[in-house]
């Protein structure tokens, strides 16, 4: 349980970590005054659309699994 628990917290760390980098990160203004751009460590919107895949294909098995499950005789006859 310890090991999941500390895999969980990691990842959320890591992830944590990148995303208030590039937040803090974003453009910072040089010495001159000109706004420098610099690149994120992470592309936040390819993050989000392969997580957005990753979700509706997950809830799609689910819904596959769980349309093959009957319900129990007991709980129909009620």
């Amino acid at each position: 349980m310890r090991l999941l628990l500390g895999i969980i917290l990691g990842a959320a760390l890591t992830i944590g970590g990148a995303y208030v980098y590039d937040s803090s990160h974003a453009g910072s203004a040089s010495n001159d005054g000109t706004l420098t751009a610099e690149r994120p460590m992470v592309n936040w919107d390819v993050v989000g659309v392969k997580w957005r895949d990753l979700s509706e294909g997950a809830k799609q098995q689910w819904h596959r699994v769980t349309a093959n499950i009957q319900p129990d005789k007991a709980t129909r006859a009620n």
